[in-house]
C-alpha cells in the first residue's frame, strides 16, 4: 500500500475540504482510493487463514463513504480526513465484533471487538464475564493481548479514548453497572460499555507489504476477545 501518497492526499483534504478542490483533485483520490482498497484485499486475504468467517467478505461490503453526512452535525466539511474498513461477517453495520483499519495523519490505527451495543447485550456480555471468568481472563490479559491493548482503566469521553496509542473499551461507566456485584474483583470489566481493543501505528506503518505479518499479529491477539463477546452477541443477531 502506497500509505506516504495517501497521507499526503488526507493532509490536502485537511487543509482544502471542500467541493471545489476535490473536483480539481478528483483524480489523485480515486488513485489513492484504489491503493487503500488494494490494502484491504492484502488484508482480507490474509484475515482468512485465521478467521474463515469472513471468507465471504469482498472490499466493497468493508470499506466506507469519503462523504461525511453533514445533516446533523455542526462541522459542515463535506469530506473525511480518513479511509476506513471495518471487516465483519455480517456487515459493517453489525453488532458483532470484526477488525478495523483506518488511515489518517498522524492517527492511524488497527482495532478489534465492537464499539456500541444495546443494553440487554451488554448486560448479556457482563453476565458470560461472570458465569465464565476464567475464560474472559483468559482472553483479556493474555501477554499477547496486553503487549498491544493494555489501557489505563480511566474513564474519558471516547475520542479522547481513540487518541490514545492503545486501549480495550472507549466508553466506561464510572461505577459498576446496576444489578452486578461492585465487590467483584474484576469489576473494571463490567463498566465497560463496548468491547473496541485499538493499537495505533506509524505514519509508514501500512507503507509496502511488510505490515501484513504485524497486522495478524495484532489482529489474533484480540481475536479470543471478540470470538468470546460474538458467541454471546450472535444469539442477538
Amino acid at each position: 500500500m502506497d500509505q506516504k501518497r495517501i497521507l499526503k492526499f488526507l493532509r490536502q483534504v485537511m487543509a482544502n475540504n471542500n467541493r471545489e478542490w476535490f473536483q480539481e483533485h478528483k483524480k489523485e483520490y480515486e488513485v489513492v482510493r484504489a491503493e487503500f482498497e488494494r490494502g484491504v484485499q492484502q488484508a482480507l486475504e490474509r484475515i482468512v487463514t485465521f478467521d474463515a468467517e469472513i471468507a465471504h467478505v469482498q472490499v466493497k461490503d468493508c470499506t466506507y463513504r469519503f462523504y461525511r453526512d453533514t445533516r446533523f452535525s455542526p462541522d459542515k466539511s463535506p469530506y473525511k480526513n480518513h479511509f476506513g474498513a471495518y471487516i465483519n461477517a455480517k456487515s459493517k453495520k453489525a453488532l458483532r465484533g470484526g477488525y478495523y483499519i483506518h488511515l489518517e495523519p498522524d492517527h492511524c490505527l488497527l482495532a478489534v471487538g465492537n464499539y456500541w451495543l444495546p443494553t440487554n447485550i451488554l448486560t448479556s456480555c457482563r453476565n458470560e464475564m461472570m458465569a465464565n471468568t476464567a475464560e474472559w481472563l483468559k482472553c483479556v490479559e493474555s501477554e499477547e493481548f496486553l503487549k498491544y491493548y493494555r489501557g489505563s482503566g480511566e474513564q474519558m469521553p471516547w475520542e479522547e479514548a481513540w487518541a490514545q496509542p492503545q486501549g480495550f473499551g472507549l466508553t466506561k461507566l464510572k461505577t459498576c453497572p446496576a444489578g452486578f456485584p461492585k465487590d467483584w474483583q474484576h469489576v473494571g470489566y463490567l463498566r465497560l460499555k463496548d468491547y473496541c481493543a485499538w493499537h495505533a501505528v506509524s505514519n509508514t506503518f501500512f507503507e509496502g507489504d511488510g505490515w501484513i505479518d504485524e497486522m495478524e499479529r495484532m489482529f489474533r491477539a484480540a481475536k479470543p476477545m471478540m470470538d468470546f463477546m460474538n458467541s454471546v452477541i450472535d444469539d442477538y443477531e
